[in-house]
């Protein structure tokens, strides 16, 4: 008696007799997937896929050697388009960058901060309810040409600078983060750094993405120092971020590298030491947190400013 053809269960009309080692239904050549031992079929390798839990650093980043530091790309075409921006619409500084409280004329022109303003000049900065500078500042860099927050003859390589920086500090501070809490970082740093210029010098004028990177520049040697790694090398880099923060006070803002230095060095505490059975709420919540603290600030600061 002759047997009877057996045919693929995605694929009827091809008739086989090799079977799945997991499920035993039969498939054809299409739908084998090689195995440790004969074949699988496509649904079993899928199953087998979400059964399998993917590897993770000790702060949560997913184990994937190679991966492109996407966020890291994606913040430097923004700090760049936003720099070719200014080139083209020099005012944007002026607008967006990080002014605590100032005043301005009908000609545009800039006066120093007095509480209940002053006739015929408008009030502006965070104190006037412009919180976007907090943040949109960090975006800006110094312009080639004039404007009230000044420039270098060399504007550019203000950019250039944090740039670079942003390319070697990123890539590795995103592979053992993962780009969820490496952008939450990043972010946070920047903010942190608007708020300490805020808090001390209000009347100051403040732009770059100095601050998140000495807040990356943080979080660089809080991992290092949890992955139990040699720490020289790491304590010479860092003590080279904060002599540099000393030498550039006279022509930086200090307190925006200060600010997100400190910012990035507590948030990845938080991501570092959040117990593993419920790390990602912990590290969550650790941020909220922080995130509260600063809006807080600058709502007790804003309140001094007015009166």
């Amino acid at each position: 008696m002759e047997a009877a053809a057996t045919t693929c269960f995605r694929h009827p009309s091809y008739e086989t007799y090799v079977s799945c080692t997991r499920c035993e239904r039969f498939i054809c050549p299409d739908c084998m997937r090689e195995a440790a031992v004969g074949h699988h079929c496509v649904e079993c390798v899928k199953e087998g896929q979400r059964s399998v839990r993917q590897a993770r650093t000790v702060f949560g980043g997913a184990v994937s050697r190679g991966a492109v530091p996407l966020v890291t790309y994606v913040l430097m075409g923004l700090n760049i388009l936003v720099y070719l921006g200014e080139l083209v619409r020099p005012g944007i500084v002026d607008r967006f960058g990080m002014t605590g409280a100032g005043l301005t004329g009908p000609d545009g022109s800039r006066y120093v901060y007095m509480d209940g303003g002053f006739p015929g000049l408008d009030v502006i900065g965070v104190v006037d309810g412009e919180w976007y500078r907090l943040l949109t500042g960090a975006f800006l860099h110094l312009p080639p040409g004039g404007s009230s927050f000044g420039s270098l003859p060399f504007g550019v390589l203000h950019i250039a600078f944090n740039m670079y920086a942003l390319w070697n500090l990123g890539r590795v501070v995103e592979e053992q983060l993962g780009r969820v809490r490496y952008l939450a970082l990043y972010l946070l740093s920047a903010l942190g750094g608007s708020v300490l210029v805020y808090l001390v010098a209000p009347f100051d004028n403040a732009v770059g993405a100095s601050g998140a990177i000495f807040g990356l520049a943080a979080s660089f040697y809080v991992i290092n120092r949890r992955l139990g790694r040699d720490m020289q090398a790491v304590n010479r880099f860092l003590a080279g971020f904060l002599i540099w923060m000393v030498i550039s006070a006279g022509f930086t803002s200090w307190q925006g590298h200060l600010g997100g230095l400190l910012t990035g060095g507590v948030v990845t505490v938080v991501y570092a030491y959040a117990p593993a059975e419920r790390r990602t709420q912990v590290q969550a919540a650790g941020c909220v947190v922080l995130l509260a603290v600063l809006m807080l600030l600058v709502v007790l600061k804003t309140s001094a400013l007015t009166g």
